[in-house]
């Protein structure tokens, strides 16, 4: 069976720097908010070239948090508005509401899978405080126009890069409002820790001050309290192992780049389409529509692939929002065709810096012969 994403593999790639780095952790004593946690955020700060970077535990906490300080900010308040993308992960979307704030679900366009810029501005109102982009399977979400429309109305950009480690473009996003990016370290990130991490990056220095104080409960000094936070941290362990494998991230993207261009080069299925092609994409997932995709993926498991959905339920049909304000905006304002035909179609592909150019060989092998 050739794994979808065979992380054992991808970890016994570094694996003797990975257990270096452990054991380094270990024989210190100290496993919280110590030295590898610093040299990590300063690290991951210099590849993306933002002045400040702090850490959390996992992407969802990165994100809530962010809006979290804009409110203390009294840049943002309960009951205001943030445009986000319609088909993204529910985490997203999970950080507005836990926030007390309304996401206004955007259409993407069909073939880049981001959000469709064309149909924000119509959806901005006096209460819109922000667009949420987020660069879904790692390709790059931004365009001029969403720019424009953050400094004609004085948004907040807001990035999800949660599926976007390496992707060169995000530095490139800056707008007037400052720099705003949540990033995971799951697991199966081009970038992942041993368990869950997160980070803010962001060239906001009174935004990072307040984020690391509410995920280190409320506190900026110990044992004082300036607003009700939480505990979000990584730990010494997932810092250090970080640190080994963002040594490698540049390597791991350019692999994973060459066998995605051997699926646009050679994929010639008529009934498997493609998302359009672009160089701005450090492909997280290789995602492809297919119009019998649940018949599609059972083809390809018996002939050996396995295959994922990303993602089968879109957000606004998911149970979670009944008896809750989203549910009345979804039922009185949702109509999203794109959204739902994603789900319906997307199929993706093994795609990693360990699979080998002859399983890529098979995989489109199987893949063209799929009617």
């Amino acid at each position: 069976m050739i794994e979808y994403l065979p992380l054992k593999k991808i970890t016994e790639k570094y694996a003797s720097e990975i257990h270096e780095a452990v054991n380094r952790v270990v024989d210190s004593g100290w496993y919280l908010q110590g030295r590898e946690v610093e040299a990590f955020e300063q690290e991951f700060s210099q590849y993306l070239g933002v002045p400040h970077c702090v850490s959390c535990g996992n992407g969802l906490d990165a994100l809530t948090l962010i809006i979290r300080a804009f409110k203390a900010m009294c840049i943002m308040q309960e009951g205001d508005e943030i445009i986000v993308p319609a088909n993204t992960y529910i985490a997203s979307i999970l950080s507005i509401t836990e926030n007390g704030l309304i996401p206004i679900l955007v259409e993407p366009e069909e073939d880049t899978y981001e959000i469709d810029s064309s149909l924000i501005e119509q959806h901005i109102t006096a209460r819109t405080k922000a667009i949420m982009i987020v660069h879904l399977y790692g390709r790059n979400a931004y365009t001029p126009k969403i720019g424009e429309l953050c400094n004609k109305y004085n948004l907040k950009l807001i990035e999800d890069c949660a599926q976007a480690h390496g992707l060169r473009r995000v530095q490139g996003s800056k707008v007037q409002g400052g720099v705003y990016q949540a990033y995971s370290f799951y697991p199966t990130k081009n970038l992942g820790a041993l368990g869950d991490a997160g980070t803010v990056a962001t060239d906001d220095k009174e935004l990072a001050d307040k984020v690391r104080a509410l995920g280190n409960y409320g506190s900026g000094k110990k044992y004082v309290f300036d607003y009700q936070g939480r505990n979000s941290r990584i730990d010494e362990i997932q810092a250090a192992v970080l640190r080994v494998k963002l040594q490698h991230l540049d390597e791991d993207n350019a692999i994973r780049r060459k066998i995605a261009d051997y699926y646009y080069q050679n994929i010639s299925n008529p009934h498997v389409r493609l998302p359009k092609y672009t160089e701005e994409n450090v492909y997280h997932v290789f995602p492809v529509a297919i119009d019998n995709r649940d018949a599609a993926q059972v083809c390809l498991k018996e002939q050996g692939i396995q295959t994922l959905i990303h993602y089968p339920i879109p957000p606004h049909r998911q149970k979670c929002w009944q008896d809750s304000a989203m549910e009345s905006y979804i039922n009185e304002n949702i109509h999203l065709p794109i959204t739902d035909r994603m789900a319906q179609q997307e199929l993706s592909l093994p795609l990693s810096q360990v699979l080998t150019f002859d399983d890529a060989e098979y995989i489109v092998e199987k893949v063209n012969g799929i009617m």
